[in-house]
């Protein structure tokens, strides 16, 4: 039963970062509006929303990657509690 605590700290750093990077996220994508630029001048409301997807589409794969370590870790702590669960009822 040590390995569940070693687990449970990773579980819940992981946890942390992919929370922090989704309301990273979504502190960003509040101020996204949608919007179709018909001319091309260079207006401040287009650089800004360009600035926004900019850094969105850099931060997606950050939410991907700590989403699906989150999710395996979760999975790997339900894995070890079930083992030894199954070990104390034998």
């Amino acid at each position: 039963m040590s390995a569940i605590p070693v687990l449970l700290i990773i579980w819940a750093a992981l946890a942390a970062c992919f929370l922090g990077l989704l309301a990273y996220q979504g502190q960003l994508t509040r101020y996204e509006e949608d919007q179709l630029f018909l001319n091309n001048t260079e207006s401040n409301e287009q650089r800004q929303q360009a600035e926004i997807v900019r850094k969105v589409g850099q931060l997606s794969p950050f939410v991907r990657v700590f989403g699906a370590a989150t999710a395996v870790a979760t999975a790997g702590i339900l894995g070890v509690f079930t083992y030894d669960a199954w070990q104390h009822l034998r």
